[in-house]
C-alpha cells in the first residue's frame, strides 16, 4: 500500500489524533466516507454517460 508499513500508519494515525482530538475523529470519518461514496457514484456516472450518448447517436442515423 504505497510503501506504508504498519509503524507509519501508527504514527500518522497518532499525529491526527493529537491535532483533531478524539470528538472530531467519527466527523472526519463520516465526512471521507460521503466524500468517497460520492466520488464513487460520479465514477459510476461517468462511465454510463458514454454508453448513452453511443445509444443515441445509433437512433439518430
Amino acid at each position: 500500500m504505497f510503501g506504508i508499513g504498519m509503524p507509519e500508519l501508527i504514527i500518522i494515525l497518532v499525529i491526527i489524533l493529537i491535532i483533531f482530538g478524539a470528538g472530531k475523529l467519527p466527523e472526519i470519518g463520516a465526512g471521507m466516507g460521503k466524500a468517497i461514496k460520492s466520488f464513487k457514484s460520479a465514477t459510476a456516472e461517468e462511465e454510463k454517460e458514454p454508453k448513452k450518448i453511443e445509444d443515441e447517436s445509433d437512433k439518430k442515423e
